[in-house]
């Protein structure tokens, strides 16, 4: 079962994804009016039961970031071998991992284009897998950290690669220009180990394979991710953490191979499915 967020006739939704189109579920929960309160109020299998049989309801709509009013998205920097090395300059593997915050504001949805401002046009891709927490957790242990993930998505960690040079100790503000990335295209509700322990990541950009890698790779894989982040705060359902993308990116080739108009950035990993955008100018 596949969950989004999506727009038709103007009109914001959510329900469950089939390959015919969606079956609307909003108007069953008004206690769950987006999907993000349906993630934080752990009521993903409830959906999944009232999708049961039922049409679906609107074939034709446009994918919206799939939670857009996530209050929290943590993203996990340089966390595969190969892009520490791409840095090229002799640091060794970190012992901690780098950590930033982006917002919901930057995110799009699947099939929307990615926004290149006229401000800088070092728009790069970042194909990465995002958790979704389901279960609060404080000090989590890592041997425990799976059972606090409610779902999976892909994100393309869009980013102005000379906007995050900005400053001395902080990327902030070439990660979150509005509409630079995308998250989605849906939830898939997380149920087994093997989602994410056998996850093959593969990001082409107008076809041609750019980053093709494994999630067992990361240096920090996802359960030390969820143990790391929960000492210092508290992870709570809905919270999004974006866990690292692979060497490839844009910026390490001679010269840097940035996104233009007119490109498209796919992502796709086994069992998730393809995040798909395009490349626009801000008009």
């Amino acid at each position: 079962m596949r969950f989004s967020t999506y727009i038709t006739d103007g009109e914001t939704f959510y329900g469950a994804i089939t390959d015919a189109g969606a079956i609307c579920l909003s108007p069953l929960f008004p206690e769950w009016p987006t999907l993000y309160d349906a993630v934080a109020a752990n009521g993903l299998d409830t959906l999944s039961a009232a999708a049961q049989g039922r049409p679906v309801t609107h074939a034709s709509f446009s994918y919206e970031m799939v939670l857009p009013n996530a209050p929290r998205i943590l993203c996990v920097g340089v966390n595969f071998p190969d892009r520490n090395a791409e840095y090229k300059d002799g640091s060794a593997q970190p012992e901690y991992m780098s950590l930033f915050p982006r917002f919901a504001s930057g995110f799009t949805g699947h099939d929307r284009p990615l926004i290149r401002p006229p401000e800088n046009h070092t728009l790069d891709y970042e194909g990465e897998v995002a958790i979704i927490i389901g279960k609060e957790g404080r000090r989590i242990r890592a041997e425990d950290a799976y059972d606090h993930i409610a779902a999976l998505t892909l994100c393309n960690e869009g980013t102005i690669r000379d906007w995050v040079r900005h400053a001395k100790f902080n990327v902030t503000q070439g990660k979150n220009w509005d509409r630079s990335g995308a998250l989605g295209p849906w939830l898939v509700p997380f149920r087994n180990a093997s989602q994410l322990d056998e996850a093959r990541i593969i990001t082409r950009v107008n076809g041609e394979v750019r980053q093709d890698d494994y999630l067992k790779r990361m240096m920090f894989p996802v359960r030390e991710e969820i143990a790391y982040i929960s000492t210092f705060m508290t992870l709570m359902p809905g919270d999004i953490i974006v866990t690292g993308t692979p060497t490839g990116a844009g910026a390490r080739f001679d010269p840097p191979r940035y996104l233009k108009p007119g490109d498209v950035v796919e992502i796709e990993v086994d069992g998730i499915g393809v995040l798909r955008n395009g490349v626009e100018d801000e008009q």
